[in-house]
Formats: C-alpha cells, structure tokens, sequence
C-alpha cells in the first residue's frame, strides 16, 4: 500500500510540475524519471539488505530501460522527479531530500578516486536544470536552483540561484548578488574562473583609483584655500 501511495502522490506532483503532462495513465507509462525512481525503491531495499550484485545489476537494467542511471545505494526524497529522463546519473552517496527536480543530462557526480561520502547532498526543495554538473561532497541547501549547464563544486546556501561554469551565486534570497565570499574550509574542490578574478582585479583598481582621486582632490583643495589665504595677506600689506 505504501508503494502504490508512492505512485500516486509522484503522478500527482508530475501534474502540478509538468504543464504538458496529461491524465494519471500516461503519466504512468510513459514518464521514464518515474520509472527510475519507482525502481530505484526495491534496488535501494536489495543494496541496503545484503544483496548488493543483484541491486546494481537491476539498476543496469533500469539504466538501459529508461536512460537513467541510479546507485542502488543512493538516498532519495519523497516527490522526486526527474523531467524529460536522459543521461541523468546520480552517484553512490549522493542524498536528495523532498520535493526535488532534476533535469535531462544531469549529473550528481564525484570529483575523483575519493572514499567516503564523495557526492552531493540535495536539500528539500532543489530545482537543477538540464545539462548541470554537481560534483564532489558538497551541500546544497534548500529551495536552490541551478541553471542549465552549471558546475558546481562548492556548497551553496539555502534560497540562492546558482550559474555558470565554476557555479557562481547570482540570487539570494531573491535579491542579485554582484560579489560573494566563501569560507574556504566549507568548500572541499575549487575551480578558479580567470574571467571572475580579473574582474575581481580590475574592481579593486578601480576602487583605489576613486580613493586615491579623493585624496588629491582633498589636498587640491587644501592648497587653493592657502594660495588664497597668502594672496589675501599679500593684498592687505
């Protein structure tokens, strides 16, 4: 019962998520992300039972049926909908929390040979668009969009909006960010961007410029109010 009560509660989100969706049986048979999320329960049970080869060799199945590719031992929330299902691939220890979406080409990925907890943690509420890369062992807070063709390598804070290659945050809390600081003991993989810290560069010069500009302007002044003060004098005597 609890699994049919899955179903239903997942084609009720793909009706409110997918304006081009249409009744509850073609949702059913025709939404591979479904699929590999309906599958994924019993290859998750199998994986966390003992039965670790014969869950990866369903998942390899489910890969081939529907073009999606889920580690059994991954953790997955509830109203998890993958749209438009292809190349998505979500690695072994990646964590998705509730009511998350994720789009074709989507990959939640390790960096590298790294043990341990090495892919991304998922909060509630997580919208990753087609083409993004999340790699490594980072987290993503909830209520986070990710735009098409991002890579993110770093952790990203609830309520933001997350771009371009490395990822930068260009939302948060629904206002622009024009510049962002990150604690660099958070963030496990760094991926510089030239563009960003030329930029960066040619910031900090232009602001010293002003300072400097202001302080000759001040001592401009200080030197006019004394030539008149001496051409005062001069003129009394």
């Amino acid at each position: 019962m609890g699994f049919i009560t899955t179903i239903r509660e997942d084609i009720a989100n793909v009706k409110r998520e997918d304006p081009a969706a249409q009744n509850g049986l073609v949702i059913f048979l025709t939404y591979p992300g479904l699929h590999a999320k309906w599958n994924h329960v019993p290859e998750h049970w199998l994986w966390n039972h003992g039965c670790k080869s014969l869950a990866r060799i369903m998942s390899q199945i489910t890969r081939h049926m529907t073009g999606v590719e889920i580690h059994p031992a991954a953790h997955i929330g509830k109203h998890f909908f993958i749209d438009h299902a292809m190349g998505v691939i979500i690695g072994e220890t990646t964590i998705i929390g509730d009511n998350c979406t994720l789009y074709q080409g989507v990959t939640l990925g390790g960096t590298g040979n790294e043990t341990g907890k090495r892919h991304p943690t998922l909060g509630n509420n997580v919208t990753v668009g087609c083409g993004a890369k999340v790699l490594g062992n980072i987290t993503i807070g909830d209520n986070v969009k990710i735009g098409g063709n991002s890579v993110v390598v770093k952790d990203v804070p609830a309520n933001c909006t997350v771009v371009g290659v490395p990822g930068r945050i260009v939302k948060r809390n629904g206002c622009r960010v024009f510049e962002e600081t990150f604690d660099a003991k958070r963030h496990r993989e760094f991926m510089p961007d030239p563009g960003e810290e030329a930029s960066a560069r040619n910031r900090a010069s232009i602001a010293e410029n002003a300072r400097r500009v202001t302080e000759l302007e001040a001592e401009v002044a200080k030197l006019t109010a004394l030539v008149r003060q001496l051409t005062d004098q001069a003129a009394k005597k």
